[in-house]
């Protein structure tokens, strides 16, 4: 029997409606799931998420919302081998490619938990100490921080329905604010099931978590001002929403996750056959089918001295044919599909117009599919040398959301650093060098135009993170095309779902405005 994949609104969950739209398995063309089209009465349900959920949650200390967090995770590990059937069957993913989503969302959970617990039964926070303003001292200026008085809603990306609820509900729910949620439809069936899972079992109050599947019609314009919105999709959808009159007029805070060319780097001393250049190949591989390259973090562009292009590229082509594609279910497939035939045909356009520009190295579509045909939405992966590193444009405007990566050399280090600006602000730089203070070089001058800059050489070969992981400690975001948002980063995130006030007065009075306080430390 096929799901239909129903709004919870107000604190209930909407009967269904005329299907509109309908989810496939990506491999097989099955149809697994519908959902409606506009939701009914957001106006109202948002304002029930304000009211009654919003109460509920900020009469809560940090350490209870924090309890409420880490039950939630209980909850989803006992049900972990359900959510993982979903993500293969409506992503396609491998099992692996799946616990980044599945397992990733949890441990962000719990990473929050975790920290909220640390605040105690404080119900705001401060920020510093406070700055006397008066000769006599008693006259003082407070910055504190307290929830905002809204609702939080969140338009997501389809790449991951699990970690990209989480990773933006753990610290909006930790700070007191009711979350409205909108997975992108082609892969909400495993979005819709972990909120469905929460409600049933009753960890939340009432309107402090809901879900609109479907479209996204009227959602911006139930907004208020002191709301926020967090949005995980394309910059030209993120400019419409910066324009959008409730964003524009009212202020509604806003953060953008947008398209990201990232880059990937390997140091001018890792010549072919040191640690660093093996650590350099296995990861760029790695990184480029982990999902099938549909992660917002996948290496686009991988810088290399000129002398060592042919080294590289046939040390990855050499890994990446061993890769095999098609079904997940076949347990010899390393890469599965793309969410969709729309994102397939997408993917096609792309590298149609990269390789104007490109020769290719490594094409894996020779290679027979495993358990899929020509009507799956499976992509092998392809690996290209931009012809002309100083003359090619398109490698830094356009963003392939596949498993592919761009070959390009570069002459020296300021060489490879003005490459790398070149994407006009991303997401992650990933540096790969035994040169310490070569690293150390490169990362001041990436981080001007990158949100994280992973360094990796041969000592923290077995423990670094990796290139395209988001690890809840370290803020996920980037400035100009990656969208200026800034997510994560420890208790960094609350900051977003907090408002900053500076209270005045007399010393006496602050002392007692802070006795439900703790400080922000980070």
């Amino acid at each position: 029997m096929t799901t239909f994949l129903s709004n919870y609104l107000g604190g209930q969950w909407q009967s269904p409606s005329q299907a509109v739209h309908t989810l496939l398995d990506p491999i097989t063309g099955e149809t697994l799931a519908h959902t409606g089209g506009a939701a009914q009465g957001l106006p109202q349900a948002f304002e029930f998420a304000r009211k009654e959920g919003g109460r509920a949650l900020k009469a809560m200390s940090y350490a209870q919302r924090a309890a409420m967090l880490a039950e939630m995770v209980k909850l989803m590990q006992s049900k972990r081998d359900d959510y993982y059937a979903i993500s293969l069957a409506n992503s396609g993913t491998t099992k692996a490619d799946s616990g980044v989503d599945v397992d990733g969302g949890i441990f962000t959970l719990g990473y929050y938990a975790k920290l909220g617990a640390g605040l105690g039964d404080a119900t705001s926070l401060t920020d510093g100490a406070a700055a006397v303003m008066s000769k006599d001292q008693l006259f003082q200026s407070q910055h504190m921080m307290v929830p905002v008085r809204g609702l939080a809603l969140f338009i997501n990306a389809f790449n991951f329905p699990s970690w990209g609820l989480w990773e933006k509900a753990a610290p909006a729910l930790l700070s007191g604010v009711p979350v409205v949620i909108k997975p992108a439809t082609v892969t909400a069936w495993l979005t819709h099931r972990m909120v469905a899972d929460v409600i049933e079992a009753g960890l939340l109050p009432p309107g402090a978590l809901s879900i609109v599947c479907g479209n996204s019609t009227g959602l911006l314009d139930a907004l208020t001002p002191f709301d926020v919105m967090s949005f995980t999709g394309s910059a030209d959808t993120a400019s419409k929403i910066r324009s959008h009159p409730s964003i524009a007029r009212d202020s509604v805070r806003v953060n953008i996750e947008a398209d990201s060319l990232n880059v990937t780097i390997l140091g001018e001393d890792a010549a072919p056959g040191t640690e660093a250049f093996n650590l350099y190949v296995d990861n760029l591989v790695r990184d480029m089918t982990i999902k099938s390259g549909q992660r917002c973090t996948a290496p686009r562009r991988a810088l290399v001295p000129k002398g060592y292009m042919h080294a590289v590229a046939e040390a990855a082509a050499g890994k990446l044919a061993a890769i095999r594609t098609g079904d997940p279910r076949n347990a010899e497939t390393g890469m599965g599909a793309l969410v969709s035939r729309e994102q397939y045909d997408s993917v096609q356009a792309g590298l149609a117009q990269l390789k104007s520009e490109s020769s290719t190295l490594f094409d894996g579509s020779a290679q027979p599919l495993l358990d899929a045909d020509e009507r799956s939405a499976c992509v092998a992966p392809t690996l290209l040398g931009v012809r002309d590193t100083d003359a090619a444009t398109k490698v830094h405007d356009l963003e392939v959301f596949g498993p592919v990566s761009s070959l390009m050399g570069y002459r020296d280090l300021a060489h490879a650093m003005e490459i790398a600006h070149r994407g006009l602000g991303s997401l992650v730089a990933s540096v790969y060098s035994a040169d310490n203070a070569w690293m150390a070089s490169a990362a001041q001058e990436l981080a001007t135009s990158h949100g994280r800059v992973h360094l990796v050489s041969p000592e923290v070969a077995k423990t670094h993170t990796g290139h395209g992981n988001v690890m809840p400690a370290s803020i996920h975001g980037g400035p100009g095309r990656a969208g200026g948002g800034e997510e994560l980063g420890g208790l960094r995130a609350l900051a977003f779902y907090h408002r900053k006030s500076a209270i005045q007065g007399p010393s006496a009075a602050l002392d007692i405005a802070k006795q439900n306080s703790t400080p922000l430390s980070y």
